[in-house]
């Protein structure tokens, strides 16, 4: 790949639009703007997880392909009508997800963000994960996305949250479990 960005600053954006990976400009509060940033911002979480992490955790390299899906994802929201994410991505996130889940106790509440840093760092990423998937919902509305796209999104949190679990309990942690009767709702409908 050549010199891509010799000069940083455009001014190009000064009025308020951004250009698309096809040329064309659009604003920069549109839907797919938005799905770009969103999947962009889910990636620098994801990054910041990985610096968390130490150098030789074995995460690393799921996570950084995560990354890598990511880039190709915000890639496809830049040109309308491409698609880079495909079923492939998702079996291999499957695939993954029933790795990383097969060692956990069943749920039987639900999970408050915590029990590490890098566990609540990875919460933050499935959250950011959500929103994402919910800004790519409304831009299905408005504008042709490539289903596989938010189906990728969908099994994307549920494999954060699942690492989220095994962070919180690494080293003899554990999981921080919602509780009820500490949320001031004990009685609450009675």
């Amino acid at each position: 790949m050549g010199n891509r960005l010799s000069k940083i600053y455009t001014r190009t954006g000064d009025d308020g639009s951004t250009g698309l990976a096809d040329g064309n400009r659009i604003a920069k509060n549109a839907q797919r703007v938005e799905a770009m940033g969103t999947a962009d911002e889910l990636n620098c979480h994801i990054g910041l997880l990985i610096e968390i992490l130490e150098p030789d955790d074995v995460l690393i390299e799921t996570l950084r392909r995560i990354q890598h899906h990511l880039f190709d994802l915000g890639g496809e929201f830049a040109i309308p009508g491409s698609r880079v994410i495909g079923d492939d991505h998702i079996q291999w996130l499957e695939s993954t997800l029933d790795t990383q889940n097969e060692p956990l106790p069943p749920l039987k509440n639900f999970v408050l963000p915590g029990g590490s840093v890098a566990a609540a760092q990875c919460h933050m990423a499935r959250a950011v994960c959500r929103r994402t998937e919910r800004v790519v919902v409304a831009l299905s509305h408005e504008d042709s996305i490539n289903t596989e796209s938010r189906h990728y999104l969908n099994r994307l949190s549920d494999l954060l949250f699942v690492i989220a679990r095994r962070l919180a309990r690494r080293n003899g942690g554990e999981e921080i479990l919602w509780e009820q009767k500490k949320s001031g709702l004990q009685g609450a409908s009675e």
